[in-house]
């Protein structure tokens, strides 16, 4: 009776081993870094920064650069403006004032001509490497 009881408790052993393993080893990862970068992403998400491809932060990069850009086109409309509204007509401030003005305007044109362009050339590159 005793081996009966074993040979069951035997059978049962082995059928449970053989439902939980595969499981169990389909579930281990082959990346030795895995456990790493798991630990990486928890720790930079708690800390507030988001993981991010290279596009995606050369692209916030040149945002952050426009920006910067967009504010210094706008001092300098607003300075040129300044001069020609306290120039109180003579012509050298005047000149000096629109002169400012179209040196500023001719820059932004330069930067939304650039912009328009790398935009242009960054996409065309991603649906070529995408493929």
């Amino acid at each position: 009776m005793n081996t009966i009881k074993l040979i069951k408790s035997s059978l049962v052993t082995v059928g449970l081993l053989a439902t939980i393993l595969p499981s169990a080893a389909f579930a281990v990862s082959t990346d030795p870094f895995a456990a790493g970068a798991k630990q990486l992403d928890s720790v930079a998400g708690a800390a507030g920064v988001q993981k991010s491809d290279l596009p995606t932060t050369i692209g916030k990069l040149i945002n952050v650069g426009l920006t910067f850009l967009g504010i210094i086109f706008l001092v300098l409309i607003l300075y040129a403006g300044f001069l020609w509204m306290t120039a109180g007509g003579e012509p050298e401030a005047v000149d000096k004032a629109k002169a400012l003005l179209s040196q500023a305007v001719i820059g932004l044109i330069i930067i939304v001509t650039a912009y328009s362009l790398s935009s242009f050339v960054i996409t065309k590159l991603g649906e070529a490497t995408a493929a």
